[in-house]
């Protein structure tokens, strides 16, 4: 058996979340493509590979080939570096989910999970909050009015629904006691409890959430900062070449990482039912191990994981090829007006709940 120090296995696990947070990224466009040629009831991409699975590549090498272009008076650097900071953070976002429970192979044991830090919520909303910056720099160094325009959409777009997700989150905090996205997961998987997913005790806060994660990951109805009808694409309008698919990817992986989130604050991350009982038929009835047993658990826990964020990702596409974006006012009035009381709301009820005893 290999023996590598804890940093080495911990390395490896980082690659492979980035490595997955990219194709699962590349593959979203060609995922979004197939959905809303199913919804509209016409072909989708048949052209590059069998079924069109190689179109995700297709595009790459278009993004990478296309013509550099500067626009006149724009700030050069900052309009590089705009797309460049909202990849990395979307990135970085990626680091503190837990994707699968401990693993152990001979002396060597690790989590299924990129880095492990006690405020891994604070850690999300921080780099996501960061990401906002890589639009507002792109808009404001393209020297273009409708670029700049779509940029202060974004930024107050992103600060009004972070108030209400948020509150939202704290409710969940008041329950859990802990800002760890590891020790939320595990509280949600007690033997026999399975029921027990936060979106049974908190199924107003996870609307919240949910509604102001297509707010935060700008998706329709909620695309205001990009919106063609207006502002001819918004904060991107001046892209070219990869530095555009930058902002694409950025956005199709903040919304892999928003349904990561969901998962596992809501609907118990890689916990499924009846776990534990199966661990013990195979320690019990087939003579496994029970490092064995743990270590198959744990896989198709991460399988498990993968399924929910496949299907929150789905309804992103769903809603999008659904749903007509609402007016600029809409949208705040919907933020400030409804989502923030109804957020502060479910604070006191929980609170309320707790103190009676009804949930813990």
């Amino acid at each position: 058996m290999l023996e590598l120090p804890a940093l080495g296995w911990q390395s490896i696990v980082i690659f492979v979340v980035f490595a997955l947070s990219l194709l699962i990224a590349t593959y979203c466009t060609y995922a979004e493509r197939v959905i809303a040629a199913f919804l509209q009831d016409r072909v989708g991409p048949d052209r590059a590979g069998p079924y069109g699975l190689l179109q995700p590549l297709a595009d790459a090498v278009k993004m990478f080939t296309k013509e550099e272009f500067f626009p006149g008076g724009a700030n050069k650097a900052l309009f590089i570096f705009g797309p460049c900071l909202a990849m990395i953070t979307a990135l970085m976002s990626s680091a503190v989910i837990p994707f699968g429970n401990n693993m152990s192979f001979g002396n060597n044991a690790f989590f299924l999970q990129g880095i492990e830090v006690n405020i891994g919520m604070l850690w999300v909303f921080g780099v996501v909050s960061l990401g906002v910056y890589g639009v507002m720099i792109g808009g404001w160094a393209s020297n273009n009015k409708f670029s700049l325009l779509g940029a202060i959409r974004a930024a107050s777009q992103n600060i009004s629904y972070e108030l209400a997700m948020g509150m939202a989150l704290i409710a969940v905090l008041m329950m859990s006691g802990t800002l760890s996205l590891r020790e939320i997961t595990l509280q949600q998987s007690a033997p026999g409890e399975w029921a027990m997913w936060n979106i049974v005790r908190q199924p107003l806060g996870f609307i919240i959430f949910l509604v102001c994660a297509f707010a935060e990951t700008n998706r329709t109805p909620f695309d205001l900062p990009e919106c063609e009808t207006e502002l001819v694409g918004g904060y991107h309008t001046e892209y070219s070449s990869m530095k555009l698919g930058l902002y694409l990817f950025a956005e199709y992986i903040n919304i892999f990482v928003a349904s990561a989130v969901m998962s596992v604050l809501y609907f118990g991350g890689f916990n499924f039912p009846f776990q534990y009982e199966l661990r013990d038929w195979f320690v019990n009835s087939q003579s496994w191990e029970l490092a064995s047993a743990q270590n198959l658990i744990t896989l198709l826990g991460t399988v498990g994981l993968f399924l929910k964020i496949f299907a929150f990702i789905f309804f992103f596409m769903w809603i999008r090829w659904t749903l007509p974006r609402f007016r600029y006012d809409q949208l705040m009035r919907l933020g400030w007006t409804i989502l923030i009381p109804l957020a502060v709301f479910n604070i006191l009820l929980t609170g309320g709940l707790i103190l009676a005893g009804v949930i813990q």
